[in-house]
């Protein structure tokens, strides 16, 4: 770390801790972001993909003659044609294990496929024409035959035994059994239990939703046999590896991917699609770039989609209200192939975030993950982080009603002690810091708890039911993966940051630059970043489960004592001192200069990364530069958490609920930009308004999406959410050099049960105790005349 004797850099106008604001938008405000729709490439083809309009069924051919006589077009591809190339499969990369210790039943996915259609999109042909429209028009003059099968959408379905077979290889549909816990304990802890409360709880299917559509340009240059994949992606450097070796079967340094602006992806982007092969496929073959933008009708239909868990959960009590074990029973829908991480939501992930911030002694989850005739889901924002939370939070709630206590003093009764910490969880998690109470009571207090009664009170005086919900929530965030952390002085002045995660929405320049600023005290204005060339990477895990700040965060600073290792060697030659007496430090405007100790003999950083670089016959000792490559090794997961209370009203008469005030007290760690950490924390709770209320993709039993569009499926907007008040309460994590913990999912996983926990509170007159997601007017509605009838 920088000397000690250096002023407090939290003072810095862009150090650590200052609401800098971002320095991407106004490029993005001004139409100056070069997304993937965005590049023109040369002579560039265009592909449409041709997707199978039937959930479930055999194929009998294709007949693709008409549309290579369009006009325009010229290639139509389809899986036979990808045969026989050596190329590999999409296929799920977790060591997954089924109860009984055997491994998960995988599915090798091709790009096209050949057999069988398992959903309505999957891709069973592709046309590349000279222009978009041409593409087009090609794709509808393919004709599939398909002898359609009957199909299944509900993971519990597809369990039962007269259920349609998705494949020969996995009997019942079941592709893993997970178990997690120790069953005889679980049960003695139920059997001995003064009081068990159980829900059974939908956590409903959403769609990602992102901003935009997936896009992707395939070039292959043949005289270095090389590929180049430009696409939004959540990590560049990870999806090369896939690409390579997963998918083309090449070596890795014969791929390169380019990532430029994303517009969100929420998970959804991490991983390969089957489009991406098709195009370096005809890219090759045709000797041009060819490009694929999909429409949002196909978004809705080919993109991952999130969540869809069925959960049996169960709460056991001691006499004084303390939880002895929680078991959840569920059923995980994996859609008709497995993606990449799919199975990981309902099973590990909800082991390590059920617990949330209790000190509950027993966990118990067993989740059947199965394949159906719908699209496949992976990770979304939190991706089984909120719904380990929410589970636990319903519980809760609905324990405190039947054994007639406060839910409030229920938890605090359960919270981990701060004199607990370490404290090993059941899961084998170990947190580090918090103080989970307080953060209750201040949010309590922030809230304004006890002026609940008068509102509640105005409502009625309008015909609205209001009602209050808590939210705790705990994560555990940051899975540990290595990360690079480069940093390179410019000739024109300028300093680049080059790191691995990548930024699809989140703003990463700005807080690496504040992390820079403040250990080397180049100037902030300076500084560059540089995150979506695979080329320049040697290692990066990618944006995903709230860790980019601890990781590239680390990395950077990590390479900023290497940088100053470095200058204080190269400063001994330029100020003719030995090096032990050559000091880092920071002027009175927190620029970093390097000075002999006790002398006013000193230069700047930048002064000397030029110098250096100017150098004429330079001694042979002396750095070439102060650029740094570093690779930050792995630190421990980091556990944000916090509190949320939200209150709602109901129409009772329509049904319509309306979130009205909404609070939340965050234990984020050390927060380097509280601005955009603010700014995190209110999409993801805007996301969670939508799932709790709003979103829900909808079948037909044919396996027809039914919700394909944005006039079927609702999503917020600004006039449905009220003014998010943001507290932070931080306990700095002890396992990163930053003391930060993850902020990026943590709205969802607060939002979810102080939403449903409100509605619930509102609804609580008419005896309803419990309703799923997503609470639509209809359901609302229904509920409530239900229980009029009753």
């Amino acid at each position: 770390m920088p000397d000690s004797n250096m002023p407090d850099l939290s003072r810095l106008k862009f150090g650590v801790g200052q609401a800098v604001p971002r320095q991407e938008d106004p490029i993005l405000l001004q139409g100056r972001g070069r997304y993937t729709d965005d590049i023109s490439l040369p002579g560039a083809l265009y592909a449409v993909m041709v997707r199978s309009p039937y959930a479930h069924g055999v194929i009998k051919g294709i007949e693709t003659e008409a549309a290579k006589e369009v006009p325009g077009v010229v290639g139509v591809f389809t899986g036979a044609d990808l045969e026989g190339h050596g190329y590999g499969h999409m296929r799920c990369v977790l060591p997954l294990k089924n109860a009984d210790g055997s491994p998960l039943k995988n599915i090798d996915r091709p790009s096209l496929a050949m057999d069988k259609v398992r959903f309505v999109g999957d891709p069973v042909a592709f046309v590349v024409a000279e222009t978009k429209q041409a593409a087009r028009d090609g794709a509808e003059a393919v004709f599939v035959d398909i002898d359609v099968l009957p199909a299944v959408t509900e993971a519990s379905a597809a369990a039962a035994a007269d259920a349609p077979q998705l494949y020969d290889h996995l009997p019942g549909n079941l592709c893993l059994d997970f178990h997690y816990g120790e069953t005889e304990k679980v049960a003695a802890a139920f059997a001995a239990a003064a009081h068990v409360t159980r829900l059974s709880i939908r956590n409903n299917r959403v769609v990602v939703c992102a901003m935009e559509p997936r896009s992707a340009i395939g070039e292959y240059d043949a005289e270095s046999g090389r590929y180049t994949l430009h696409v939004g992606s959540q990590g560049v450097f990870g999806l090369k590896g896939q690409m390579a070796n997963d998918i083309l079967k090449v070596a890795p340094e014969k791929v390169r991917i380019l990532t430029g602006n994303v517009g969100g992806s929420f998970g959804m982007k991490a991983s390969a699609y089957p489009e991406y092969l098709c195009l370096l496929h005809a890219a090759k073959l045709l000797g041009k770039p060819v490009k694929w933008t999909d429409e949002r009708t196909g978004s809705f239909l080919s993109d991952s989609h999130g969540r869809d868990h069925e959960v049996d959960a169960e709460l056991a009590l001691d006499a004084e209200g303390k939880a002895l074990a929680v078991r959840l029973t569920a059923y995980a829908n994996m859609g008709g192939y497995l993606a990449t991480v799919a199975p990981l939501m309902g099973t590990g992930n909800f082991v390590k975030n059920v617990q949330s911030n209790y000190a509950t002694p027993l966990i118990e989850v067993n989740t059947r993950c199965l394949v159906t005739n719908t699209s496949p889901v992976s990770a979304y924002r939190g991706a089984g982080r909120p719904e380990g939370n929410y589970f636990f939070e319903r519980l809760l709630e609905q324990a405190a009603k039947e054994t007639g206590r406060s839910a409030i003093e229920l938890r605090r009764i359960n919270h981990i002690k701060p004199d607990a910490f370490p404290f090993k969880a059941s899961t084998g998690s170990v947190y580090d810091s918090g103080d989970f109470s307080a953060v209750l009571d201040q949010a309590l207090q922030a809230a304004d708890w006890d002026g609940f009664a008068a509102r509640k009170a105005e409502s009625q005086a309008r015909g609205k039911l209001r009602g209050r919900g808590i939210g705790n929530f705990l994560e555990c965030t940051a899975p540990p993966m290595k990360e690079q952390g480069e940093i390179r002085f410019e000739a024109d002045g300028t300093v680049t940051i080059i790191t691995g995660t990548l930024d699809y929405g989140q703003g990463h320049w700005t807080p690496f630059a504040q992390v820079l600023h403040s250990q080397l005290g180049v100037p902030f204005e300076s500084i560059r970043l540089v995150q979506g060339d695979s080329d320049l990477l040697i290692a990066g895990g990618g944006t995903g489960g709230s860790k980019s700040l601890m990781a590239s965060g680390a990395a950077i600073v990590e390479a900023a004592q290497l940088v100053i290792e470095k200058g204080r060697t190269a400063a001994s030659h330029m100020l003719e001192a030995a090096v032990g007496d050559i000091e880092f430090e920071r002027d009175a405007e927190g620029l970093g200069r390097f000075a002999i100790a006790g002398t006013d003999r000193s230069i700047g950083i930048m002064e000397l990364a030029q110098r250096i670089r100017t150098a004429n016959n330079p001694p042979p000792d002396l750095p070439t530069s102060l650029d740094v490559r570093h690779v930050f090794g792995e630190a421990p997961q980091a556990y944000p958490n916090g509190c949320h209370i939200c209150e709602v009203e109901i129409e009772p008469e329509t049904g319509h609920t309306e979130v009205v005030r909404y609070m939340s007290v965050n234990d984020f760690g050390v927060i380097v930009n509280p601005l955009m950490v603010a700014g995190q924390a209110h999409g993801g709770i805007v996301q969670g308004i939508g799932q709790a209320l709003m979103e829900r993709v909808s079948y037909s039993e044919e396996g027809q999406l039914l919700s394909g569009s944005y006039q079927d499926y609702c999503l917020p907007r600004a006039a449905d959410v009220p003014d998010f008040g943001f507290v932070s309460h931080p306990s700095p994590c002890t396992t990163n050099p930053l003391g930060a913990k993850g902020c990026g999912e943590a709205g969802c996983a607060g939002s979810l049960p102080a939403v449903m926990n409100a509605l619930v509170d509102a609804l609580s007159e008419f005896g309803i105790s419990h309703i799923d997601m997503p609470a639509t007017p209809e359901v609302v509605w229904r509920a409530i005349a239900g229980a009029k009838a009753a």
